[in-house]
């Protein structure tokens, strides 16, 4: 018995697309206010600049999968398909939402203005979680057993 990929090119942008969302949301966005001389306003720079730019990346893996799911595929409607969209979403409303209000908060703490207590972290974490775990099942959908 062996296993064969269906999309290949969706399966390595799916999987390089969770590999970056898991370096960047769970290692890159703490780990740099760890750094010898990083103070608060230098990692939230910092965390805008390497955010933003991973939201721009995040749409082009997607554009590519959606793209070849498309081409590739008898039906729209499939669970492979269902999770991606999962995937999409979160994305729609991290770029359109939630990754703005955070730019506009982190702008705050570098400008040393008065910042209300806020739990959009947690939501932001909550969504990446998500989107991992959408992205994740919609590759797995990608292998297929055969005889």
């Amino acid at each position: 018995m062996s296993t064969l990929v269906k999309q290949p090119t969706a399966v390595a942008c799916l999987f390089i697309w969770i590999g970056m969302v898991c370096g960047i949301s769970f290692l890159e966005a703490w780990l740099k206010f760890r750094a010898p001389g990083v103070t608060m306003p230098i990692g939230l720079g910092i965390g805008r600049l390497v955010f933003n730019t991973l939201n721009k990346v995040e749409w082009v893996l997607a554009a590519i999968v959606v793209v070849t799911a498309m081409m590739h595929t008898n039906t729209l409607f499939s669970a492979r398909n269902a999770f991606l969209l999962l995937a999409v979403i979160i994305l729609i409303l991290q770029t359109a939402w939630l990754l703005p209000t955070l730019d506009a908060r982190a702008q705050l703490v570098i400008e040393n203005k008065p910042l209300p207590p806020s739990n959009l972290h947690y939501l932001f974490i909550g969504a990446e979680v998500l989107k991992i775990a959408g992205l994740f099942a919609a590759a797995i959908g990608h292998f297929e057993k055969t005889t």
